[in-house]
């Protein structure tokens, strides 16, 4: 079985018309797994009507403090959203840290793709304001 067969293919995401017109962008791979995990990250459950919960929920923190409590509620959530929602990937670390900004939280996902143990890794910026 091919990689793109296992990890799938789909819409290039944000989806967008190439510049040049024509059929749109698709992502595969490698590509695809990480544009998946962002959506997780970006979705909250109950968003998509067919799939009620799928999403990750980090709206909710949106106006909470920066502190070691709420990173900490952040972190369980990811993993709880990651490990239920993307089958293809073992999650090998997950650190959420402050940012540079007050409000800024950065989620650091690294994880191995199962089918062929390739590492990737993935930080999503979360502001909290």
């Amino acid at each position: 079985m091919s990689a793109i067969a296992f990890l799938g293919q789909g819409w290039n995401f944000p989806v967008a018309p190439p510049p040049s017109g024509g059929a749109l962008e698709y992502a595969s791979g490698p590509d695809k797994v990480a544009q998946s995990i962002w959506i997780i990250l970006d979705t909250d459950p109950g968003e998509r009507v067919m799939r009620p919960t799928f999403g990750c929920g980090l709206r909710r923190y949106l106006m909470a403090p920066n502190t070691t409590a709420t990173r900490a509620l952040i972190k369980h959530d990811v993993q709880i959203a990651l490990a239920t929602l993307e089958p293809r990937i073992t999650v090998t670390d997950l650190q959420v840290t402050p940012g540079d900004d007050p409000a800024l939280v950065l989620i650091r996902v690294a994880y191995l793709n199962i089918r062929d143990n390739r590492p990737g890794n993935l930080v999503y910026p979360f502001y909290l304001e």
